[in-house]
This record gives C-alpha cells, structure tokens and sequence, in this order.
C-alpha cells in the first residue's frame, strides 16, 4: 500500500480579512453626506476592545461587580438611571477618527492614555447608576445634590483644592456628579498614588469618602440592571455633516460684541497721533504661546481655543484696539480673558448636552 501523500502547509493566510466599507474611500466632503445608521461601524475596534478590557479587568482587582455595557453613539455620555456607557462613533473606525480630527483639531480620546481617562470617569457616572449611590447622605454631603441643576455660569476657580484635577476644563467644579466622576476616575487609576498627590487638599476627602464607599460596596451585585441603549448610532438618520455643522456651533460666540466691555478693558482705544501696537497684532503674534498654555495648562479644546483666537484677534481689529501696557500685562491679562470666554462657551455647552 503506497505511503498517503502529505500535503504541505500553506505558507499563506487563509483567513478573509474583513472588507473595508465603502464609505472609507470616500473624500471627506462626501463622506459627510452619510448618514450615521448607513456606516455600519461596531464596537470590534481594536482600542476599544482593548480599553473595555482593561475596564473591566480594573473593576475586577477593586472587587466591584459592575460591568458597563457599552454603544456606539455620537459623543461620549453615560445617561441617568443607565449603567452603560455610549462612545463616539469615530473611534470605531481610523477613517473617522481622521475626520474628526481634520474638522475639530483633535480625536477626543484618540490615544491609549486619553481613552482610559475618559472611560473612568464615564465609570464613575455609570457605578453611581447601577448602585444608586447619589441617594446616601454622605455622598451629597461630600459632593452635593445630584437633582442640582447644572448653574447659569459655569464659574470655575483654577487655583480650588476642593477638586480633583482628571479630564481638564477644571470639569469637577460644574456639577456634583462630574464631582464624583472625576474623584472616582482618581481613585481608579492603577498605582494611583492620590493620597500623596492630593495631600493637604480638601479634595482629599472626597477621596477618602470614595475609598470607604467603593469598600462599602465591594462585592454587592448592582441594584440597577438597566441594559438599554440611549440614542444609539444604528437609529440616527442625520448626516455626519449635520453633526459636525451642530457641534462646530456649539462653540460659537452668541453675540459678536458680548466680549467688548472686557476687551476694552485689556486693550486702550487708538490715540491720534500715538503709534501703539495693534491688540489684533499682538494678539496674532502671541498666538502661539497663548495657544500652548490655554491647551496645555487649561486642557481647552484645540477647536475651540482656535476658534475663540480666531474671533477676538478679529473683534479687536474691529475695534481698533492698541496695547497701551507693557506686553507682559497685556499677555496675562488676555489670556484671563480668552479662559474666561472659553469656559463660558463649555458651560453651555454642558447645560445642552450633558454627560
């Protein structure tokens, strides 16, 4: 009997690789002629797979039964009364990612380290659903009343040591449940030495409290088991271009002039006969620096630092302001106001679409 013949292996893959969408090899101008529900994205991304798998490997080791469910929708959230957690739909794809990037100057969560800092703090949102902690005394003793509405004015104190300093834009001080969000997504970072850091804080309390209340409920299965998904990206029949128009608008000024008073006060009005610097060429020439620190110190949006330089440089051109201190005041002192700008755009942002 004739010995079977072997066959030899392959030396190529034969596992399909997925096709690319269509959608993909669009230009960015049609590709924001599509509609979120025909992009067809999941959750199988790779960062995302890994991210949520870090999540819950890190919920595990604290001993918190919690698992968020996650989705895919148009911004990042956890809704009230959901213990889950719904992530843009452009980190589902590096196509989208790209886009984003290119209409909004960054990809919110567009690295390894950024994504885990917004996924704890959205965490945080969701274990204060599943377990109904914003019901006991001591945490609206320690970060205030949930039912609180979120203020008139977003009025943020850079230099607080009630808070704990997470995600930027100083985002605990705007409410008692980011207050909780953020000491929580503290807390949870592995290796977190937040006793040392925030030592002689009073935000160190608040810590501690989130310490003992995590010990307290270590173990416990979740009281709220709510798997539902709030505006998930397969039911959105707007265009990404709709999206985009919308959420570039949300960082508009409302009025051309609601700055002026302030301005006026930073910069002197054109003497005849004087030749002082123009405010818009300073501005315009200090541009840089002032970008680096409001994005680095701030932690502001690149989009809307951009676009709030974009409108005061011209504002001040409009006006025909001249600096009329030394440059190192007028610096600091426009910078105040640039910070003071932003920060009020965000705190309405927040009042229309909070997390």
């Amino acid at each position: 009997m004739a010995a079977r013949k072997r066959r030899r292996p392959s030396t190529k893959s034969h596992r399909k690789t997925r096709r690319e969408p269509a959608w993909t090899r669009l230009s960015d101008e049609d590709l924001l002629n599509v509609r979120f529900c025909d992009l067809k994205v999941s959750l199988r991304s790779p960062p995302i797979q890994r991210a949520m798998r870090n999540i819950y490997s890190e919920l595990k080791r604290r001993g918190i039964r919690l698992r968020p469910h996650v989705w895919l929708s148009v911004e990042w959230f956890s809704p009230d009364g959901i213990p889950g957690i719904a992530i843009p739909f452009y980190m589902a794809h590096p196509r989208l990612m790209r886009l984003e990037r290119q209409i909004m100057g960054e990809v919110e969560g567009g690295n390894a380290n950024w994504l885990m800092r917004i996924l704890r703090h959205e965490v945080g949102h969701a274990i204060d659903n599943a377990f109904r902690l914003r019901r006991r005394k001591g945490w609206r003793k320690t970060f205030g009343k949930a039912s609180a509405p979120y203020p008139d004015m977003y009025r943020v104190r850079p230099a607080s040591r009630s808070y704990v300093l997470h995600l930027g834009h100083w985002y605990a001080q705007s409410h008692p449940t980011e207050d909780f969000a953020e000491t929580f997504a503290v807390w949870m970072q592995p290796k977190s030495r937040w006793r040392r850091e925030y030592q002689g804080w009073p935000a160190l309390a608040k810590l501690e409290y989130v310490d003992w209340l995590m010990n307290e409920i270590r173990g416990e299965k979740p009281r709220v088991d709510n798997r539902d998904f709030v505006e998930p990206l397969s039911d959105n029949t707007r265009t990404l271009g709709e999206h985009y128009r919308n959420k570039q608008a949300r960082y508009e000024i409302d009025v051309p002039d609601a700055y002026d008073l302030r301005l006026k006060r930073v910069f002197g009005k054109r003497t005849p006969g004087k030749r002082n610097l123009r405010a818009s060429t300073f501005v315009r020439e200090s541009r840089p620096q002032l970008e680096r620190l409001l994005m680095r110190r701030s932690r502001l949006y690149p989009y809307l630092v951009h676009h709030v330089l974009r409108a005061v440089i011209q504002r001040c051109r409009e006006l025909d302001l001249v600096v009329d201190t030394s440059k190192r005041e007028a610096k600091r002192a426009v910078l105040g106001l640039l910070e003071r700008i932003m920060l009020d755009i965000l705190r309405r942002d927040q009042e229309r679409y909070t997390l």
